[in-house]
């Protein structure tokens, strides 16, 4: 038995998923835009430390940070009745979910009235050239059995980048960090491009990475196409199609001649 033979449960996607997708992308990278714009980009943190925060070691604890501010950001234009992105609803996610945020958008097309997007968030350090560079995105098992239960899922990677530097604060003598964000991008995960896309199979099924967040390209693709993207990915690994086949019966990717 190959790839091929097999019978497989086949997503169709909406026919304006592209639509929905480039206005989701937009309306994100439009409300960073928008916080930057208005210097509403600083996150300060005190600290007692005389030398400040360690700089050398900031990209570790910058994501927590930085994954907060956006949900602040994304919650206060929710909150902004006058606000032009038609955002209706933000919710964050627990860690272990798939995603960081939740965002839903009022737009009517061809099968609702809204659009969700699942995003997740990824902090770079302007000034740290490795920092954040090929970040995890999702195990591969999930991310697959998600575009199976919904084949317009839309998954968004919203890379963020930060530069920090420490001020001494007059009033009280101690030391603020200021974590700046300075930059955004915003992308449909399904649209990365073949070779920006990797898989490591190390922990459970592998992890979906993506390998320079700074330069991505996209290639529009239908949602079978990426399903089939993954799965080629997946097996050209030392797990291979044997070990892919297991996962397919398992999480019903192909259907079943019993």
């Amino acid at each position: 038995m190959e790839y091929r033979d097999l019978e497989f449960k086949i997503p169709e996607q909406c026919e304006d998923y592209d639509e929905c997708s480039s206005f989701v992308t937009t309306s994100i990278e439009n409300i960073m835009k928008g916080a930057i714009d208005a210097k509403r980009n600083q996150i300060i943190i005190n600290t007692n430390l005389k030398l400040g925060l360690p700089m050398e070691n900031i990209n570790k604890i910058a994501g927590p940070f930085v994954e907060a501010w956006a949900v602040e950001i994304f919650q206060d234009t929710l909150e902004d009745a006058n606000n032009s992105y038609s955002l209706i609803n933000v919710e964050a996610k627990e860690r272990l979910y798939m995603a960081d945020i939740i965002l839903q958008f009022k737009k009517k097309h061809k099968r609702e009235s809204g659009i969700t997007a699942e995003v997740d968030v990824k902090a770079t350090a302007e000034d740290i050239e490795s920092s954040g560079k090929s970040p995890n995105i999702t195990a591969f098992k999930r991310i697959r059995s998600a575009y199976i239960e919904d084949p317009d899922y839309i998954f968004i990677i919203l890379s963020l980048k930060h530069r920090v530097y420490s001020t001494k604060n007059v009033a009280t003598g101690l030391m603020d960090g200021i974590m700046e964000v300075v930059a955004y991008n915003a992308y449909d995960l399904k649209y990365l491009s073949s070779s920006d896309l990797s898989y490591n199979p190390a922990l459970g099924s592998g992890q979906l990475q993506v390998r320079d967040i700074h330069y991505v390209t996209l290639t529009k693709r239908t949602t079978w196409e990426f399903c089939q993207l993954l799965d080629q990915k997946f097996i050209s690994s030392k797990k291979g199609f044997r070990e892919w086949l297991r996962l397919a019966k398992i999480n019903e990717w192909i259907k079943s001649n019993e």
